[in-house]
């Protein structure tokens, strides 16, 4: 199948990617390399030895867009491309909206031009907000409580009246809990610009030695031990998710809301130690106070991604932690080679 991946190059792209390509699917990368690396894709390449295509342009590009699509003609598109972070959308919510929202409609309204009907989105949990019961099933209110969780919120009420909008289009959104881990090869991780904002990557540098400590926002919240509980998801599982989701999109039609984690949970300070553990480094940790837009716990209900993706989770913490070590471990600068 022809699929235009956006943000391909970034961390769950680039993995989901090399799964495309293992599964020989045509794959055309669409990147601005805003938050990823080009050497990315050169090692996806390796790995699975195959070729694919790639635009670097960005998603808010109109012309790039159509040039891109109607070059490629894609049967269906993945889209990751926006940017990311939780705390920054606290600080510059009109890039967030302006990216991720207006970038997004732009690619819909290629999609429409070049006759493109099918859509995968990377959506997130915290389009949910405060939990008014757990696990979050996807009947749960959507109150996402940052600009970041906001932004999915209305990229997926866009992508759902596209949908309605459209005979036989088919969408779905994949609403992702806490993406994890790395490659088994260690060719390929996550490799943040600047000071990483989610919780596994800054713990790997603080362990390989580029960070002194751990910043622990927040040890008062209900949990077992006052930190933030999260369900972690390896990426490896969550770029299984994908391609399940678009074959699902083959014979669905209309618009599926899913959740992809593994309905389990682990707070901060379990993931230090079982990071040390896989590491056999010390993770030196200061606890400082909440950070706005957290959300004390947050665990997936996973059945429905079970019952029409045929799709589970596989890997545990253990697999995240030893995985994301072997990758920062041996490319301690990520992508940068110094």
């Amino acid at each position: 199948m022809k699929i235009l991946v956006t943000g391909g190059a970034g961390y769950i792209g680039s993995h989901t990617l090399l799964q495309l390509l293992r599964e020989r699917h045509d794959v055309l990368v669409y990147d601005n390399y805003s938050n990823s690396s080009p050497e990315a894709l050169s090692r996806v390449k390796q790995l699975a030895n195959a070729d694919f295509e790639i635009c670097e342009g960005d998603i808010q590009d109109a012309y790039k867009l159509c040039e891109a699509f109607g070059s490629f003609r894609p049967e269906a598109v993945i889209h990751f491309a926006g940017l990311k972070a939780v705390g920054e959308s606290n600080e510059r919510p009109l890039e967030y909206y302006a990216q991720n929202v207006s970038g997004s409609i732009e690619l819909l309204k290629a999609m429409q031009r070049h006759d493109c009907r099918r859509i995968v989105f990377s959506s997130s949990a915290t389009v949910y907000g405060e939990a008014k019961y757990l696990p979050y099933d996807e009947q749960h209110p959507l109150q996402p409580t940052n600009p970041y969780g906001r932004t999915k919120y209305f990229i997926e009420e866009i992508i759902r009246d596209w949908a309605a909008s459209w005979k036989d289009a088919s969408a779905v959104l994949l609403r992702y809990f806490n993406p994890v881990g790395a490659d088994a090869s260690g060719r390929i991780g996550e490799d943040p610009n600047g000071i990483p904002n989610n919780l596994v990557p800054y713990i790997s540098q603080v362990a390989v030695g580029r960070l002194k400590y751990l910043n622990v926002f927040g040890a008062d919240y209900a949990t077992r031990d006052g930190t933030g509980e999260r369900d972690y998801i390896h990426v490896e599982d969550l770029a299984r998710a994908h391609l399940a989701a678009i074959d699902f999109s083959a014979t669905a039609t209309g618009c599926e809301a899913i959740n992809v984690g593994t309905g389990h949970g682990a707070t901060v300070l379990e993931m230090v130690k079982a990071f040390e553990h896989a590491s056999g480094r010390a993770v030196p940790y200061k606890i400082g106070p909440r950070r706005a837009g957290d959300v004390a716990r947050s665990l997936a209900a996973v059945d429905k991604a079970e019952r029409l993706l045929g799709w589970k989770a596989k890997l545990d913490v253990a697999d995240m932690c030893r995985t994301t070590w072997n990758w920062q471990s041996t490319n301690p600068n990520g992508y940068t080679q110094k």
